[in-house]
Formats: C-alpha cells, sequence, structure tokens
C-alpha cells in the first residue's frame, strides 16, 4: 500500500471576479512508497501547497484520484484519516501556549491538540515523550518554556511532538522558513536523525531551496505551473537543468557530502 497515490489529478478553482478557472494543478502522476521521503520543489504558485493539502487530508481535487495510506479522499472520513498523518508546519508554533515547557509541548502530539491535556495521556505516552526528546536532541529543552524558545528550537520541539501519536505518514510545510543558518542546520540534522530512526515512515517535505534538502532525502518533485517537471529517485531528478527549468532560471546544481546546492549561472 502507498502512502500518497494521486492519478490524474486536477485541482482549480473558480475566480469569480474574472469568471475564469485558476489552475492550481494539472495531469499528476505521483506515488510515495513506504520508507521513501520526498522533497517537493518549486517557484511560489507551483502548486506545492495545494499538493500538500491533499496529501494530508485536508482539500479534495477537482478532477482524478487521491489515495493516503489507502484511503480514497472523497470516500473516507477525512478527520479519522488525518490521525495518522503527522504534520509540521511553521505557524503551528504561533498557536501553541508559550507557557509550556518543552516537554509539555510535545506531550500534546499524543492527544493530537494544542492543548495539554493531562487527563488523556498515559504513561507510555510520557515515555514515548522522553525518547522522542532524546532522539531529536533536544534533552536541553526539556524544561524551558516555549516562549522563551528561538524559533529553530520551537521547530525541532515541534518536530519531536509530530512524532508522538507515531503517524504512517509526515508532512513538513517549509519547515525552515525563518530560520537563520546555524538553526537550520539544527533542525535538517534532527530531520536526518528522525529519518534514520523511522525508516519506514514516509515524508514529504516542502521546500524552495535544495540548500534545506536533508541528506536522507530519497525522491524529489519538482513542480512548475501546476504541473510536474520531474520526480523519482533524487539523484535522477535534481539535474542542472530540471531544476533550471523548474525556477526559470539557469542555475547549477551541486551535491556534495550529501548535501544539495544551487547556484545561479551569470552571463
Amino acid at each position: 500500500m502507498a502512502a500518497i497515490r494521486m492519478t490524474e489529478v486536477d485541482v482549480w478553482r473558480w475566480v469569480a471576479a474574472e469568471e475564469r478557472r485558476a489552475v492550481l494543478l494539472r495531469g499528476v502522476n505521483w506515488t510515495v512508497e513506504r520508507g521513501e521521503h520526498w522533497v517537493v520543489l518549486g517557484p511560489n504558485g507551483a502548486g506545492k501547497t495545494t499538493l500538500l493539502s491533499m496529501a494530508a487530508a485536508f482539500s479534495h481535487p477537482s478532477e482524478g484520484t487521491v489515495e493516503v495510506l489507502g484511503q480514497t479522499l472523497g470516500a473516507v472520513d477525512m478527520r479519522t484519516l488525518r490521525e495518522s498523518i503527522g504534520t509540521l508546519e511553521p505557524a503551528l508554533s504561533r498557536r501553541i501556549q508559550g507557557r509550556y515547557t518543552g516537554y509539555e509541548v510535545v506531550l500534546t502530539g499524543a492527544t493530537g491538540s494544542i492543548a495539554l491535556l493531562h487527563d488523556r495521556v498515559t504513561d507510555d505516552d510520557r515515555a514515548r515523550a522522553d525518547r522522542l526528546i532524546g532522539e531529536i536532541g533536544v534533552e536541553h529543552l526539556r524544561e524551558r518554556r516555549f516562549e522563551d524558545c528561538s524559533q529553530g528550537e520551537r521547530q525541532r520541539l515541534l518536530l519531536a511532538r509530530s512524532l508522538m501519536d507515531e503517524p504512517q505518514l509526515l508532512l513538513l510545510d517549509e519547515p525552515t522558513t525563518g530560520l537563520d543558518l546555524p538553526s537550520r542546520e539544527r533542525l535538517i540534522a534532527s530531520l536526518d536523525t528522525m529519518a534514520e530512526a523511522n525508516l519506514d515512515l514516509p515524508t514529504v517535505i516542502v521546500t524552495h531551496h535544495l540548500e534545506e534538502i536533508p541528506s536522507t532525502t530519497t525522491h524529489a518533485l519538482l513542480l512548475r505551473d501546476g504541473g510536474i517537471v520531474a520526480a523519482g529517485q533524487i539523484g535522477a531528478v535534481l539535474t542542472s537543468e530540471a531544476v533550471s527549468e523548474t525556477f526559470d532560471i539557469e542555475v547549477q546544481v551541486a551535491h556534495n557530502t550529501g548535501r544539495w546546492a544551487a547556484m545561479v549561472v551569470r552571463s
């Protein structure tokens, strides 16, 4: 069973003021298998957010079929399906109560709530929170108030939180947005550690920048104007030609010590 399977997917929205359809995705065929770690790259307006919204069981396609964890969108209770999907997005940090300690923030993931529901938390949940705090490398944040953490520290705590409910699929929407270089690198290191500790957990990371791709990433999907430019094994997809076409600017792609980078070619 694939974690995500999209078949001939189109997504459009009606623009009433202009009396036309705005096409967000067109002809998308994409499959994410168990244990694969994908990055989705593309410029603003390419369709990345729309793609991730369907993968997270928050929206439906206009045409075509989307299956998430073996369930077809439109024929399943989306709320129940979302209980098996872990998500990480920068906006979540603004919704968590600042007075919570790092440990309490991680523990909220046990009940899928932004509030800590003490009566629903079990001893097993507490043990898992302790283990994840160690796994992600945020032991030093265990007793620190969330409001006193940097944005990078908050993202790493929220990464641990996203794993609390043992998701079958993990989606990360631009997780390094707003982070400085050291914070970005610490988060990427945590993502690599997480992937190595959860080998069967499929992940999808959306980003604009090749430099933000964790070294454990196995596959890449390039989007432009709602269509797929290339998809597959990361080494075959992240070529200078394909990335240049995706971003409509000539770039030179490099791959060193497990990390990717792109440099604009100036004439």
